[in-house]
């Protein structure tokens, strides 16, 4: 059957990327453990070659069982894949190490180990990436593709079917829909089936038993039909086949619902934060100060070149720009930059534009490559900021937009940040259209309920990128 082909395949996948981190492991070890022999020479027991090879595999076979590849997984987003290899080179390194312990008679062993897993893992995630491209290039080709079975009219299954095939490389593909009667609103493409009323029936009648059955089925039903949402439940479990379900419009009332416990009863939130917690919020403020602290090393130099091109080019008025914006919980705080324009009465309230005559040219420069941002690292190691979070709204703005946009509030839940989800995305710069900022707080609030250091780590490289790569909202 399709689905078991499928399955396997999606095995296949799994362990030709594992037999390869096994290849590029035992390569990349001995080429170092060569080099280091040949032109370091450190007291390292090189006549224990053999010993350490059968440790590292050791090793890796321990660490696969634990943080095996993501990448056969259709919705593994490259974040969570590089973030499995990194789990993967990290217990990788302290198992091998601890096991290699009772050969090693100096410490040079250790020094040697911790900068091949860095190595390994560099190599890691540059191989992962290809093998990701090759995956979804395979699937583009249609293979490796799973099916799936929609049931309802209701506008939330037309956003499930849009979700499946909006990207090819995922590898999904809809068979059509089953309701009551046809859809009015929905795509040519997506077929009409017939009814749901008997499953068994239908399934018979459009050939999608044995090997034509669809992988999943995603049913959007009212509740109150309780009795056919279980019978398609059913017909699922008896035929191996995924069953998901849908909320319908209504009964999602417009909002994202996330569960928690109060004693033994189930409520739901409509903010989870990850951030909430205590070690999520240790790991992002370690992050912030270790980044910030190599930023300001590297910059500083800069900074008196900086100073003097701005004194240069406009003479009157600080160096520094320093302007109250709204932080987190709503508080206040005066954020750092290197000023860009020429003194204005209208700092405080006008957004900068494309041809802004306040603007002198090394501050059009600066704004296009992030480098008058760099003194906020300031506020990051004082703890107003974060390297990454919502970009802070100068005061006036704030008034303006919490009274013209439902849930604008929600992003100073969080320390606003240097750069953010938003300005990657797309919503980075001036804003004269409300929808622009309305979606830039819709993905400052998605950020918010998705945070993970992976998350961030992602986010600072894509805003290096757009210092090199420029971006047309940048000005």
């Amino acid at each position: 059957m399709k689905s078991t082909r499928n399955t396997k395949t999606n095995e296949l996948i799994k362990y030709a990327v594992i037999a390869g981190d096994f290849i590029i492991l035992n390569l990349l070890f001995a080429a170092a453990f060569w080099f280091h022999k040949k032109y370091i020479g450190e007291r390292v027991p090189y006549e224990k070659f053999d010993e350490f090879i059968l440790v590292i595999n050791f090793a890796m076979a321990v660490s696969q069982i634990r943080f095996a590849t993501v990448m056969h997984e259709r919705r593994a987003a490259a974040d969570r894949i590089i973030k499995q290899a990194a789990s993967l080179v990290a217990l990788y390194a302290v198992l091998s190490y601890a096991m290699a312990k009772p050969f090693i008679y100096t410490g040079a062993y250790g020094s040697f180990l911790l900068v091949f897993s860095l190595l390994l893992f560099v190599v890691l995630v540059l191989v992962r990436l290809a093998e990701r491209m090759l995956l979804k290039r395979f699937r583009r080709m249609g293979r490796n593709t799973r099916s799936a079975l929609l049931i309802g009219s209701d506008p939330a299954i037309l956003d499930i079917y849009k979700a499946l095939v909006s990207d090819p490389s995922t590898g999904y593909t809809v068979k059509g829909y089953l309701a009551e009667e046809p859809a009015e609103g929905f795509p040519e493409e997506l077929r009409y089936l017939g009814t749901y009323t008997n499953l068994e029936q239908q399934a018979a009648k459009l050939n999608i038993r044995k090997k034509n059955r669809p992988d999943e089925i995603y049913c959007c039903l009212p509740r109150s039909r309780s009795k056919q949402i279980r019978n398609v439940a059913n017909y699922c479990d008896s035929n191996i086949i995924r069953f998901y379900y849908v909320p319908v419009s209504l009964e999602r009332i417009g909002m994202r619902l996330e569960p928690e416990t109060v004693g033994d009863h189930l409520i739901f939130t409509n903010h989870q934060e990850p951030l909430a917690l205590p070690s999520n919020r240790l790991i992002k403020r370690l992050f912030d100060v270790v980044f910030s602290i190599l930023m300001l090393c590297v910059c500083i130099p800069l900074f008196p070149i900086i100073a003097l091109i701005i004194k240069l080019q406009s003479p009157h008025g600080p160096i520094l720009f320093r302007q109250l914006r709204t932080g987190v919980n709503g508080k206040s705080f005066y954020c750092y930059k290197f000023r860009s324009m020429h003194p204005n009465t209208q700092a405080n309230t006008l957004q900068a534009t494309r041809d802004d005559p306040r603007k002198f040219p090394f501050g059009s420069f600066m704004r296009k490559t992030n480098i008058d941002e760099l003194p906020q690292f300031y506020n990051v190691l004082i703890n107003q900021m974060s390297v990454v979070g919502p970009r802070p709204h100068m005061l006036h703005h704030t008034q303006v937009y919490r009274q013209l946009i439902d849930q604008y509030m929600v992003r100073h839940f969080v320390k606003p940040g240097i750069t953010g989800w938003a300005q990657v995305t797309g919503f980075r710069g001036e804003t004269p259209e409300l929808w622009q900022m309305q979606g830039r707080v819709e993905r400052d609030i998605w950020y918010i309920e998705n945070w993970t250091l992976w998350l961030d780590v992602r986010i600072v490289w894509l805003t290096f990128k757009q210092a090199f790569i420029h971006d047309k909202n940048a000005y």
